[in-house]
């Protein structure tokens, strides 16, 4: 194996002359090189300096004629962006850890005493920019190996590097996943036995590393290694208890988790969007709880898209996820069987028009993850149920283009309504508002100001009146 690597990037020939001319001994680190030597391309370079990193991120900033540079002292740590680049530069450091925290005590350090401290041998590889070996590679835990075999280990006993820092727990399911590589034996028994630390990391450094498994091109790989290494049960509950299958007499149910897992893959083969894979994780959260058998059904799961949709709110403020993500995912959750419902009961317009209409801005994805959805192992079925799936979307295209209901806005406003019948704001303009959307979904009359506004007279005297 060769131990020089060649860089064809200026932004490094530029780093590595003006570590000779300051005499500070600097090196490539990190995700860069990994990307690197994988034959990846990074938009992230990181820099590791024997010595003062803000301070040489300060002079790299003046030479390259930067003015913002983001520094954070605590952990000899800066940043800079560069023509699309973003530049990371630290100090070599070690790092002791206290039994009730996962923030370390840091000092700096040499070289090896830094590439010790790292999650994974993937990640314990630094390159030479100094001008005297540039490019001579440093390896002391054959992370070039692990690379070329495709296997994730820490670099340290992983119980070890666990404790230290149990983020890493996740980070190594998530470069699992992101890699496809194996988790050779004795690092998962590691994450096994040091799981419990990852209660004392922040929420939302938590949920960063599961969205990134989630942003994997094949997502289950990751939640999967969540589930063997009995991790899910702390980061995911509510996940982790979708496994496992019940049976009374012939009756049994397929199992939630793995047909959640078909559900998010799907997805993620179809769509970059995250959002749209929290929604396909989430979907069938409340099937352990609404679980019932009835002998003469077999297992039902009665409302559970209304249940689970109320659940989010609870799960999404816990794992501080944004407020519009929550109410993004609680939408879909609660309209996620309408589609497949139409196609197995008939497609009426009205039906048609109200699921346009409570899908709006999200229909395309709602479709999605209904398509997404379908995981029989039954090819027929899946062929027929997708069948009848296309047939209710081409009536949906046909009510649409007629009817213009995707971003319906009631074509007559609050204050005609005021207006026209001296009122006030309150229940009343409610109420004939409500009607006329009432009106328009039953195909009473089309999505025009002018029909509405016939309407909103007849329909509004007569509540009016009855008040």
């Amino acid at each position: 194996m060769k131990n020089k690597v060649i860089f064809s990037l200026d932004l490094i020939k530029k780093i590595s002359q003006m570590a000779g001319e300051l005499n500070v001994p600097v090196y490539a680190v990190g995700g860069f090189v990994r990307d690197y030597l994988l034959g990846k391309s990074s938009k992230d370079i990181d820099i590791l300096i024997v010595g003062d990193g803000p301070a040489f991120a300060q002079a790299l900033a003046d030479r390259l004629k930067v003015k913002n540079v983001s520094i954070y002292k605590n952990f000899g740590t800066a940043m800079l962006s560069y023509r699309g680049k973003t530049i990371e530069v630290a100090g070599a450091r070690k790092e002791s850890y206290r039994q009730d925290s996962r923030k370390p005590q840091v000092n700096s350090a040499d070289l090896m005493t830094d590439l010790t401290r790292r999650d994974l041998t993937i990640n314990s590889i630094a390159i030479s920019l100094n001008q005297n070996d540039f490019g001579h590679v440093v390896d002391p835990f054959d992370g070039r190996k692990d690379l070329q075999q495709g296997i994730i280990r820490t670099p340290l006993e992983p119980e070890q590097t666990f404790y230290d820092d149990p983020l890493r727990i996740l980070r190594a399911i998530r470069f699992a996943a992101q890699l496809h590589f194996i988790i050779d034996e004795k690092t998962l028994t590691g994450i096994r036995e040091e799981r419990e630390r990852l209660k004392i990391v922040s929420q939302e450094r938590i949920t960063d590393e599961i969205g990134k498994i989630l942003a994997c091109n094949k997502p289950s790989i990751g939640l999967k290694l969540m589930e063997s290494t009995k991790v899910l049960d702390i980061v995911l509950p509510e996940i982790a208890a979708l496994k496992g299958v019940d049976q009374v007499g012939a009756y049994q149910h397929k199992d939630v988790f793995d047909h959640t897992l078909k559900v998010v893959d799907n997805v993620a083969r179809v769509s970059d969007q995250i959002a749209l894979r929290w929604a396909a994780l989430f979907h069938d959260v409340a099937k352990p709880v609404t679980k019932e058998f009835k002998p003469e059904l077999g297992w039902t799961f009665h409302g559970h898209e209304e249940i689970g949709a109320r659940m989010m709110a609870g799960i999404g403020r816990r794992m501080r996820l944004s407020q519009n993500l929550i109410e993004y995912v609680q939408k879909l959750i609660r309209l996620h069987l309408r589609p497949i419902h139409l196609s197995e009961e008939g497609v009426t317009d009205s039906a048609i028009r109200r699921l346009i209409f409570q899908g709006g801005a999200e229909l395309d994805d709602l479709i999605t993850l209904c398509r997404a959805d379908i995981t029989s192992r039954n090819v027929k079925r899946v062929k027929k149920h997708l069948a009848n799936f296309d047939l209710v979307v081409q009536r949906m295209q046909e009510v649409e283009e007629k009817d213009r209901l995707r971003q319906f806005q009631p074509p007559v406003r609050g204050e005609e309504i005021m207006q026209a019948f001296n009122l006030s704001p309150g229940p009343l303009v409610g109420k004939i508002k409500k009607a006329i959307e009432e009106a328009i979904l039953n195909g009473e009359i089309p999505n025009e100001h002018d029909a509405a506004n016939e309407y909103m007279v007849k329909v509004g005297k007569q509540i009016c009146n009855s008040q």
